[in-house]
């Protein structure tokens, strides 16, 4: 049986990390409170340092702005975006806990069909402990749920899974749209509540949203870079997509599983169309290579940390995606900048933090 018993969630409020970006003040936490209060909280602004962001009482939380970033990193601060949500993923760099979620200021709190309020983080912590399922497909979604099990068919011998790296959740409301889509359906809302958790199978790629997501730092941490986007790049919202192009290439390499589903947020403001269209027209133009390259990916055995097989990305995006444009060559160096700052700040996950058999989990 996969559930043998159901026991409380652990709240992890010492393990975890909720990171924020943000260019205004975070009232929206009022109504997060019961659910955030108790952890601990990286805001980095992005935008103009010296304006004040303010936070509601109570919160303990920990603020970076662009000075911050620069006193911090040095020459390295290059890697980290401007003007752009992607400057979140130096809050993973910062933290020193084994668990991430992260949230836009934009996202409320959903209600499921019952008229309940949704604990997002709570749902991203039961995914993120259970086990996922990348090798072999189970009709009865995640078969750790209360209420479900492993269908007739599923091998034995894969019951066990495989360590949970990523919790991707989804929206109601605003749904995650590129641009060319918000144009031609403006009014279109999603208000379908699946509810169902699932694990994305070994190689099969996704468009991950990282205004909803949770990820084990501790296993798949140093992937989890947003690249070059905003200030002074050509492109911009591709940010989420990039870093869940390369996780999902290292996961299925490392034997590690990414879940998407549950939990849900109430996504509350729609971004403008043409703005966003402005920011990814390259990109929508670009992924046609992309895919068809992260698709084919593939890396040595000898990469046996996230360190190493990041490393080894970015050679691959410079030989082959440096033809595309010469913008994937600024990423790929990027690439190892965001690595070597990584290491430099969280010195104990070099790469002596080699992966438990070659499977799972990270000794450190």
């Amino acid at each position: 049986m996969a559930v043998a018993s159901v026991s409380p969630t652990p709240l992890l409020k010492d393990e975890l990390d909720i990171v924020i970006p943000t260019i205004r003040n975070l009232d929206f936490l009022e109504m997060w409170r019961p659910f955030f209060q108790r952890y601990h909280l990286i805001i980095v602004q992005d935008g103009d340092p010296s304006k004040v962001i303010k936070v509601p009482e109570g919160f303990d939380y920990e603020l970076y702005n662009r000075n911050d970033i620069n006193r911090i990193l040095g020459p390295k601060a290059s890697c980290i975006s401007f003007k752009d949500s992607a400057c979140r993923c130096f809050g993973y760099m910062v933290s020193k806990k084994k668990y991430i979620y992260t949230i836009d200021d934009d996202c409320f709190v959903a209600k499921n069909p019952s008229g309940e309020e949704i604990n997002a983080l709570e749902q991203h912590i039961k995914n993120l402990l259970s086990p996922s399922t990348p090798f072999f497909y189970n009709t009865l979604y995640d078969p750790y749920r209360e209420g479900a099990d492993f269908v007739r068919g599923y091998p034995f011998s894969l019951r066990e899974g495989v360590p949970t790296a990523v919790s991707h959740g989804l929206w109601l409301n605003i749904p995650d749209y590129d641009a060319p889509t918000q144009l031609v359906k403006p009014r279109e809302r999603n208000t379908r509540y699946v509810d169902a958790v699932m694990t994305i199978p070994k190689g099969t790629l996704f468009p991950m949203c990282g205004m909803n997501l949770a990820f084990n730092r501790e296993l798949i941490g140093p992937a989890m870079y947003f690249g070059l986007m905003g200030d002074g790049q050509p492109i911009g919202r591709y940010d989420d997509m990039w870093a869940g192009w390369c996780i999902k290439v290292i996961c299925d390499h490392l034997g590690l599983g990414v879940k998407t589903g549950l939990p849900y947020i109430w996504h509350s403001k729609a971004s403008n169309p043409f703005v966003n269209l402005k920011k990814e027209y390259k990109g929508i133009y670009w992924q046609e290579e992309l895919i068809p390259f992260f698709q084919s990916a593939t890396l040595p055995k000898d990469c046996t940390t996230v360190q190493k097989c990041y490393i080894e990305l970015s050679k691959q995006v410079k030989a082959k995606l440096g033809k595309v444009d010469d913008y994937f060559l600024k990423l790929a160096d990027a690439m190892v900048t965001w690595i070597e700052a990584w290491d430099e700040l969280n010195p104990s996950e070099g790469d002596s933090a080699e992966l438990a058999n070659g499977v799972g989990k990270l000794t450190v």
